[in-house]
């Protein structure tokens, strides 16, 4: 529930945006527009880095629930304001519970999930993400054809202008509410209570997922990279030495993830879709198909995770990518338009789906020795909703000035980047245990 109001809150303003902008006079203004689109991007910021921090402090569990009050207020407060910068300060809001919950829910899955199974498990929270995402786009395409029907869609006195995209926003509590509840019910992490001296009520929950024996196994093994260091975890650690390379290679790929553009696509549909040639109705149709591509490749992924590895399906996501965005690049400069540019960006998401979408939280989530887990998740988790909250400022003003073109000419060098970086110094992880994990990356120090 987590990863799906993640991917609802995050993605719910694309569809509302054509109204909203209307509503508060912002359609023509590119800055504005920007800091609209990303001002939950900031909260997320300070969700991420203030969740971690907390989560290793505290426990998991009690920053999921936080997570989902603050979900329950944004949706509210961002439909019922009637102010453009009360909007923004709803917005900011629900960003922080992005931030605490898109670091928290794969980091808690990777921690009660068993090493064979682990990628399949972390990457149902991808896929919630994308059904996340799917349901803000059907329910935005919904509510802006109900508010079609009298009339003009995007005259300022029109249904969708007045309500709409409150609306939009309202639907998002069918959701928050059911995580709220929910999460009462999920025992806290084991590796947290080990860590923290409460062995006895990690074993029963260990026992649950695997019997006495895997029980025993696990609470010695996380005993045992527990006593190899200092108890407590921290910024100060998680910058020396041992961990700093780590550290550096989590946070790289963290805004990879982002800065490789595919997530314009999902933010500025609008944009891309319009200027491909396509009306108001047919451009939430295409924003519908990306998002059932979307989910469908991130199906294909949780089936090869565990099988193909982490490291190949970097690499194949970055090469991927990198040869469509240049396809993309040189049709937008051929003005082409209509089938073929649809065709260009169902195969990026379909590319991102199966490989750096799911993968990059796969990786983000077992990476880190148990100690420092809550606060590295939370320091590559900042550093990726950075990452986000600069491409998507940036798009609209880069966008405009240097054109389509350029503009995924830039994603299309970005990915050989990211490709050549991996390639150098990316491990693999599948199949290995997260202390084997923090043995061979800390110990044996192999980056």
């Amino acid at each position: 529930m987590g990863g799906l109001l993640f991917g609802y809150d995050w993605v719910v303003i694309g569809g509302a945006k054509p109204f909203y902008e209307i509503y508060f006079q912002i359609a023509d203004n590119p800055w504005q527009q920007g800091i609209a689109m990303s001002i939950a991007l900031a909260g997320c910021l300070l969700g991420a880095m203030t969740g971690g921090t907390l989560a290793d402090r505290y426990g998991r569990k009690p920053l999921l629930i936080i997570s989902a009050v603050i979900f329950l207020i944004s949706a509210y407060g961002t439909g019922a304001v009637n102010a453009y910068l009360w909007f923004l300060a709803a917005r900011f809001i629900g960003g922080i519970a992005i931030g605490i919950a898109s670091g928290l829910s794969p980091m808690y899955i990777a921690e009660v999930a068993p090493p064979h199974s682990r990628g399949r498990l972390v990457s149902v929270n991808q896929l919630t993400i994308v059904i996340g995402i799917l349901a803000a786009q059907i329910i935005n395409m919904v509510i802006a054809d109900f508010g079609a029907a009298g009339g003009s869609a995007t005259d300022i006195d029109s249904w969708n202008c007045q309500w709409g995209w409150r609306w939009m926003f309202w639907a998002e509590n069918i959701f928050a509410l059911p995580f709220l509840i929910l999460a009462f019910f999920i025992p806290e992490s084991p590796r947290w209570l080990v860590t923290h001296g409460y062995d006895s009520r990690a074993a029963g929950i260990l026992t649950r997922i695997g019997g006495e024996q895997y029980a025993a196994e696990e609470i010695a093994a996380v005993g045992r990279t527990a006593s190899s260091g200092k108890k407590s975890g921290g910024l100060r650690r998680l910058f020396s030495r041992p961990f700093r390379h780590v550290l550096a290679l989590g946070v790289f790929i963290a805004v990879f993830q982002q800065w490789c553009g595919t997530n314009v696509i999902f933010n500025y549909a609008q944009e891309i879709f319009t200027g491909a040639g396509f009306d108001v109705g047919e451009m939430f149709f295409n924003i519908v198909l990306t998002g059932i591509t979307n989910m469908v490749f991130t199906i294909v992924a949780m089936k090869l995770i565990d099988r193909v590895g982490r490291r190949a399906l970097m690499l194949a996501g970055a090469a991927g990518l990198a040869v469509i965005y240049a396809i993309l690049s040189v049709c937008y400069l051929n003005s082409a338009t209509g089938f073929l540019m649809v065709t260009l960006v169902v195969a990026a998401i379909a590319c991102y789906a199966m490989t750096l979408g799911p993968v990059t939280w796969v990786l983000l989530s077992e990476l880190f020795p148990n100690s420092v887990r809550g606060v590295a998740m939370a320091v590559c988790t900042f550093a990726l909703w950075t990452g986000s909250f600069t491409l998507t400022l940036s798009f609209p003003p880069i966008n405009t000035a240097l054109g389509s073109a350029a503009t995924f000419g830039l994603y299309a060098a970005i990915c050989v980047v990211g490709l050549l970086f991996l390639r150098h110094r990316l491990p693999d992880t599948k199949g290995r245990s997260l202390e084997e994990i923090e043995t061979s990356l800390i110990n044996d120090n192999i980056l």
